[in-house]
C-alpha cells in the first residue's frame, strides 16, 4: 500500500501539502489539488485515519448512554443521532448501562482515556455527580432525561405542559376519575409528568386520590399490565388512565382486554412516546407525540458543536397531542 511520502514524490509537492489536501484545507491551488488526488486515484492510496485522529486528538466516536436496548422509545432518537453524526463525519457507539454504575464508569473512562470524543446521555439513572465532573472537561449532552439544575446542556420537551394536555383533553370528554400510572418518581420526567396531571385536575376542581395514582418498577408491558390490574380491583376504579409511556399503556390496555372491558367505552387510555405500536393496537392508541428523531439530531447537533468549541444552549422542542381511538367514543 502506498504511503504519504509517495503520493507527495507522485504529485510533485511536499507530505504537508498531501496533508492539506486530505483534510480539505483552503491554502491549496485548484491545480495542486487535482495533481494531489490523480496520484492518490493512481496509487490507490488510502489514508490512515485512525492516524489522522491521534494526530488531531480525536477519535470521531460519540457514545450514546441509554439505560437499556428494549425500550421501543430510543430507536428514532438513535437514528436521528445517527444519521446527523454519519453526515458529519462521527461514528456513534451505543452503550448499555443497565442502571449499572460499574458499565457507567467504563464508558466515562472511554471519554477520560480519549477512545471517544463525547456523550449523549439518555439514561435517566446516570450519576449525575459524576456526569457533571466528567462534563466539565469533556462535551456532553443529555437527551430526554436532563440535569434538573441544568448544569449539562440538554434537548426535550416540556413534560409538565405535555401531561397537562393530556389531563385536560380527559376532562374534556367529561372524565372526573382520571388515574395515573406513573414511573418511579426519582426521575425528572416522572415527577414532572405527575406534576402537570395534578395541576389539571386541581385546575378543574377533581380529586386527587393517591390511589389512583400507580408507581411501576419499569416501563414493560407486563408493568403496565399488573398497574391496571390493580386500578381495577379497586373499589372506586377510574373511567380514564394516562400511563406515561407507551409500552406501560399498551400492557394496560392488554389487561383491559383481559377483564373483558372495552376501551374506550369502559375506561379510556392515554399513553406517552407515540412509539410505532402505538398506532398498532386495538384500538389504536391515543399518545403524546415527542419529535424523537429531531430530538436524536438536535442532540448530535449540540454535541458536535461543544467539540468544536461553540457554547450550546438547551432546547425544548414542542411535543403534539394525538388523539386516537382509545379516547374517541
Amino acid at each position: 500500500m502506498a504511503n504519504i511520502r509517495e503520493v507527495a514524490n507522485k504529485a510533485g509537492v511536499s507530505s504537508a501539502t498531501v496533508s492539506r489536501v486530505l483534510n480539505n484545507a483552503h491554502a491549496v491551488t485548484e491545480n495542486t489539488r487535482q495533481k494531489v488526488e490523480q496520484a492518490i486515484k493512481d496509487l490507490n492510496y488510502e489514508p490512515s485515519m485512525l492516524g489522522r485522529n491521534l494526530r488531531n486528538s480525536e477519535s470521531r466516536l460519540l457514545l450514546v448512554v441509554i439505560p437499556n436496548f428494549s425500550n421501543p422509545y430510543y430507536t428514532e432518537i438513535i437514528n436521528g443521532i445517527e444519521d446527523y453524526s454519519i453526515e458529519q463525519g462521527y461514528n456513534i457507539l451505543l452503550c448499555e448501562t443497565d442502571s449499572n454504575p460499574n458499565r457507567e464508569n467504563i464508558f466515562f473512562n472511554m471519554v477520560k482515556n480519549k477512545l471517544a470524543d463525547g456523550v449523549i446521555s439518555m439514561d435517566p439513572t446516570v450519576n449525575m455527580d459524576k456526569l457533571q465532573e466528567l462534563a466539565e472537561k469533556h462535551a456532553i449532552v443529555m437527551c430526554s432525561e436532563y440535569d434538573e439544575q441544568e448544569r449539562i446542556p440538554y434537548v426535550a420537551i416540556n413534560n409538565e405542559r405535555a401531561a397537562y394536555k393530556v389531563a385536560k383533553h380527559l376532562i374534556r370528554l367529561g372524565h372526573e376519575k382520571i388515574a395515573l400510572i406513573n414511573s418511579d418518581e426519582k426521575f425528572l420526567y416522572a415527577r414532572q409528568r405527575r406534576k402537570g396531571y395534578e395541576r389539571a385536575l386541581k385546575e378543574f376542581g377533581l380529586p386527587i386520590k393517591l390511589e389512583w395514582i400507580y408507581h411501576t418498577q419499569g416501563l414493560d408491558f407486563q408493568d403496565g399490565s399488573q398497574a391496571m390490574r390493580k386500578l381495577l380491583q379497586l373499589e372506586e376504579c377510574p373511567t380514564a388512565v394516562f400511563a406515561v409511556s407507551d409500552t406501560i399503556a399498551i400492557g394496560a390496555l392488554k389487561e383491559v382486554n383481559v377483564q373483558e372491558l372495552k376501551v374506550p367505552d369502559d375506561i379510556a387510555l392515554v399513553g406517552f412516546d407515540n412509539i410505532s405500536f402505538s398506532n398498532m393496537t386495538n384500538p389504536t392508541l391515543t399518545t403524546v407525540a415527542q419529535p424523537m428523531y429531531q430530538m436524536g439530531k438536535t442532540a448530535a447537533s449540540m454535541l458536535i458543536n461543544r467539540l468544536q468549541g461553540q457554547k450550546v444552549d438547551s432546547v425544548v422542542l414542542d411535543d403534539e397531542l394525538i388523539i386516537r381511538e382509545s379516547t374517541l367514543n
